[in-house]
């Protein structure tokens, strides 16, 4: 059997089955959609910096931009809620391609310049001016369109393209093409590979990914502030979480969220005083003894991890 076979059938056929499963036994439903936003962002995360190692700290503005492109289609054309997620995403990769200059930048540069540029969306759409078109900072509301059901079994839809189109970048010529780019630019130039048609497609795949993920995110909560869907928290997580399970891989970035979203949300509930403190020193730890993810226990050993 194809190893893209394999991973489809073993990988991301049981985590749908799961998270489509557990609404019916498990009560808190924000919990686990949480969960599957996270599991889309951490992926999203995964195809740009797993694949060509541009770290994106400024993410959430792609997320961001998708919850608005969702809101602007909801309140101003009554757009059916599954087409606004549509818009929301192809909002984000416009983003997204206006942004392309930034993959001239590397490294820290690239970093900080893509935070900058999602603080300028932030003030962008929070501008008092903008209020007939995005209620600037007076936040969104979208009651007519609240149905959390349909919105959390959306993004278990995305969440499986998502996966899906991770384990493609992992079996396929594009996705070594790619691979070949983040780690030696200059040797796959001269071996044929189109360095920048290559890192635009994986920074607009990104970018849609978070979009959609956005505007799902909006038809869910239906109510909400340009300071809460262009949190920090969200690229912050998102990285935090591919990096801990470890990137460039499949399960990689599943088990980081599965794992470190459990406990952080373990250690809010019985500990709460003491949240921010362990929750810090166990990813100080961790980032400093599994450098390259909990996967990286595995390689270690010989064994292959997809």
């Amino acid at each position: 059997m194809p190893n893209a076979s394999k991973h489809l059938l073993f990988i991301l056929a049981p985590l749908v089955v799961v998270f489509a499963l557990l609404p019916g036994v498990y009560q808190n439903h924000l919990l686990l959609f949480n969960f599957v936003i996270f599991l889309i962002l951490a992926q999203g995360v995964n195809i740009i910096y797993g694949f060509t190692g541009y770290l994106p700290f400024g993410y959430v503005g792609f997320f961001g931009a998708g919850a608005y492109g969702f809101a602007i289609m909801v309140m101003h054309l009554q757009t059916p809620a599954p087409l606004a997620v549509l818009v929301g995403g192809l909002v984000a990769v416009a983003l997204g391609l206006l942004l392309t200059p930034l993959l001239r930048l590397s490294g820290a540069y690239f970093a900080i310049a893509n935070l900058a540029a999602s603080l300028a969306v932030l003030h962008f759409v929070a501008n008092p001016a903008l209020e007939g078109i995005t209620k600037g900072p007076y936040g969104v509301s979208l009651t007519g369109t609240f149905n959390p059901t349909h919105a959390y079994y959306a993004a278990v839809v995305v969440m499986a393209l998502t996966v899906g189109a991770v384990v493609y970048l992992k079996n396929s010529p594009f996705g070594l093409a790619l691979q070949a780019v983040r780690e030696d630019a200059v040797s796959a130039s001269m071996a044929g590979v189109n360095i920048i048609k290559m890192r635009v497609i994986a920074w607009l795949a990104s970018a849609l990914v978070a979009g959609l993920a956005g505007g799902i995110y909006a038809w869910y909560v239906s109510v909400f502030y340009p300071d809460n869907v262009f949190s920090g928290e969200f690229s912050i997580f998102a990285i935090v979480f591919a990096l801990f399970g470890g990137v460039a891989t499949i399960t990689g970035p599943i088990v980081g969220v599965l794992i470190l979203y459990g406990i952080y949300n373990l250690i809010g509930f019985t500990t709460p005083q003491y949240f921010q403190l362990i929750y810090g020193l166990l990813i100080m730890g961790l980032v400093l003894f599994l450098p390259a993810g909990l996967v990286s226990l595995a390689t270690r050993r010989g064994w292959h991890v997809p």
